[in-house]
């Protein structure tokens, strides 16, 4: 395995066919350390040729792997959710390195994947069908979860551990083959999971991995020989591989932007409101789709404001690796600047700045992609802060009077990835739950990320496709249900009659 004394200067492999190889492109990019602008390695934008090898490879796989015991594939997911756990601390020094957040979060990105690889091993449970016998006379129906065929999983940058291991664990134990391409930004600890997963057993061709920008992603979407995308990232690629593998009559599902908000009541516990609200807002430094967005204070709660600023403000700014940090760079220098636009946007709109993280120095690291916890108060919804995703850590702050016009303004938002509420009141907690138009619900929990056990249910313009990217849902995704009606009589030599109605006797 790779660690920090080897890495520096690592270049990302393609994987093909089981074997990790060097691109042959004339085009690379670096890979930068967000805390102070080392190159820590190269990533290589794979030819059309590599791409369609990878494909190939998996399409010629998946003649065999389709057929390979299901206890078989449940066995190399219990060897690969062990290899991980080994492994963590050093997949997430390198993630750390190549990302930006601090240690411990970084071994929480890992953390939530593992659970997804754990939760593939009940693979034998998850993938059975349905048997009713006797539907009519001598007839008997069932259904087969079979799977897809090449499926293909595009990855953001802000969780390079937890995300691909969303996707090829659970489509490669339902039987598919898989091709990955990691984000370009940051591939080397996702790199690390997939030589984890060969040595866990996974045959050649079974798991390939391709790197590259918008020519690969395009290929991706209209191969003939891929049947499935799943796809984790901004509104606008999202769309765009929604649409481009849509049209070409692949099954998709797209997770996508989002503008999150915590309902606050006068009657929650206000220390344990303060300490979760200041978290979700600006851990990771903002850059997760389900982080905290938009803190909607109802009431007396309104005055609460002064302290959850003191609260931020206790928060430290570093190098993700070093000891105490609470907030790490954003992923590079551009991603810094429309943080920062977007906060300028936010005076400029009349919100009132109670808290100012763009002129964050780091000693030791002035040259870092840092930008302290920022607070916003009196935001409107017709702000730039408010109606666009800021993936920075940022938070715009809004107060209503009462319950019902909390739950008009998150409903009023087109994004619906996640929701918290926080309140001591069973009643409101119930009426919440029921009125609110968000596919993920907190109750006393800011960030309502459900465990693997469940979906990932995020809605309307944060998800494209029906079916979510874990849980029982992938399992639907990453399978196709074949439905068999089956006639056995009892004499060989009946022949029954003739019957020329629709209806089974």
């Amino acid at each position: 395995m790779n660690t920090m004394s080897n890495i520096q200067s690592s270049t990302a492999k393609l994987l093909i066919n089981g074997q990790f190889v060097e691109s042959k492109t004339s085009e690379w990019q670096d890979i930068v350390n967000p805390a102070n602008q080392e190159v820590i390695g190269r990533v290589p934008f794979a030819t059309m040729d590599e791409v369609d090898a990878a494909i190939a490879s998996a399409q010629a796989a998946f003649a065999t792997w389709r057929h390979t015991p299901i206890q078989a594939r449940m066995r190399i997911m219990l060897k690969l959710q062990d290899l991980i756990r080994a492994n963590m601390k050093d997949i997430a020094r390198v993630l750390t390195a190549e990302q930006g957040k601090t240690l411990a979060d970084a071994e929480g990105d890992i953390q939530r994947g593992l659970e997804v690889v754990e939760h593939a091993c009940s693979i034998g449970t998850l993938q059975m069908g349905e048997y009713v016998e006797g539907v009519a006379r001598g007839v008997d129906t069932y259904t087969l979860q079979q799977p897809l065929g090449v499926c293909a999983g595009i990855t953001p940058f802000n969780f390079p551990a937890m995300i691909p291991l969303w996707m090829f664990p659970m489509a490669i134990v339902c039987g598919n083959t898989f091709v990955l391409k990691p984000s370009e930004q940051d591939p080397l600890s996702t790199m690390m999971l997939v030589e984890l997963a060969i040595e866990a057993g996974i045959p050649a061709g079974v798991l390939n991995v391709v790197h590259g920008g918008k020519d690969v992603v395009d290929r991706l979407c209209t191969h003939q020989h891929i049947k499935a995308i799943s796809f984790v990232g901004s509104t606008a690629v999202g769309t765009h591989v929604y649409n481009l593998a849509g049209q070409h009559g692949k099954r998709v599902q797209s997770m996508m932007g989002a503008k999150n908000h915590v309902v606050v009541m006068p009657d929650a516990n206000k220390e344990q409101t303060l300490n979760a609200l200041v978290g979700a807002a600006f851990g990771a430094a903002g850059q997760r789709c389900m982080a905290l967005s938009v803190a909607v204070m109802v009431g007396e709660s309104q005055n609460w404001v002064n302290d959850l600023v003191e609260k931020a403000k206790k928060l430290n700014v570093n190098a993700g690796h070093e000891p105490n940090t609470d907030i790490g760079p954003v992923i590079s220098p551009r991603a810094k600047a429309r943080v920062t636009d977007l906060i300028n946007s936010g005076v400029e709109q009349g919100a009132t700045l109670l808290l100012d993280g763009r002129d964050v120095v780091v000693k030791g690291y002035e040259e870092g992609n840092f930008v302290g916890a920022t607070i916003f108060n009196h935001v409107t919804t017709d702000m730039r802060i408010y109606k666009e995703e800021i993936f920075g850590p940022v938070l715009a702050i809004i107060s209503v009077d009462t319950f019902e016009e909390a739950v008009a303004l998150v409903n009023a938002n087109p994004f619906g990835n996640g929701v918290g509420l926080f309140t001591q009141s069973g009643a409101v907690a119930r009426n919440f739950q029921n009125q609110i138009d968000i596919g993920q619900v907190g109750i006393n929990i800011p960030i309502p990320v459900p465990v693997p056990f469940f979906s990932f249910t995020g809605s309307r313009g944060s998800k494209l496709g029906d079916l979510g990217p874990y849980g029982k849902q992938a399992v639907q995704f990453y399978t196709q249900t074949k439905t068999i009606t089956s006639r056995w009589f009892e004499d060989s030599h009946e022949a029954g009659e003739v019957n020329t109605t629709i209806s089974l006797r």
